[in-house]
């Protein structure tokens, strides 16, 4: 049965609100996007957008798609820590907060370990039958895929957002320590 406030309930336990999701997957050159259905089960790409209007786009498939949020990877080296490609997708994660503010929409964005997710697209696109050459074309979107079906199986282990929240105007500081939600 729904809520009043969108969310569906089973067996008493409040789950996540209905609503679009959007992956993103940034990259130096290009940026993938992927979307959700309503229901969060599955994560389809939507298109790849050059790095240097990628902000912008992203914002505006947010918009569009009327997301409630927003998983964006975060790449981090395989013992944890985070270097430049970190820096740059926080530096993105916050220039799209900005975006979104400005538009007057709340609309969370959340970070997510996105750890080899790009060497996975493109075993993928390669499994497929995808020449080599051809991958710079499509592995962004796939990976966001990948970082977006993640988060969705997430939420349906957990009935909680995955990744860490990116402070925004109504969310409040980050958090001091470690802490994240689910995933």
């Amino acid at each position: 049965m729904d809520s009043d406030d969108g969310t569906a309930r089973t067996g008493g336990v409040p789950e996540l609100p209905r609503g679009v999701r959007l992956g993103v997957d940034v990259g130096d050159v290009r940026v993938g996007i992927a979307r959700s259905d309503l229901d969060g089960l599955i994560a389809t790409p939507v298109e790849t957008a050059d790095r240097g209007v990628a902000t912008r786009r992203v914002a505006d498939e947010a918009l569009e798609a009327e997301a409630r949020v927003i998983m964006l990877g975060l790449p981090r080296s395989l013992n944890g820590s985070e270097g430049r490609a970190a820096e740059k997708a926080r530096s993105f994660a916050a220039d799209l907060g900005g975006l979104l503010a400005e538009s007057g929409q709340d609309i969370e964005i959340r970070l997510l370990d996105e750890r080899l997710t790009t060497v996975s697209a493109h075993q993928a696109l390669h499994s497929s039958g995808r020449k080599g050459r051809k991958h710079r074309q499509v592995v962004d979107q796939v990976a966001a895929v990948l970082i977006l079906q993640q988060a969705l199986d997430i939420e349906r282990a957990t009935s909680a957002r995955a990744g860490e929240l990116v402070p925004g105007p109504t969310t409040g500081p980050a958090p001091t320590t470690d802490q994240e939600d689910a995933g």
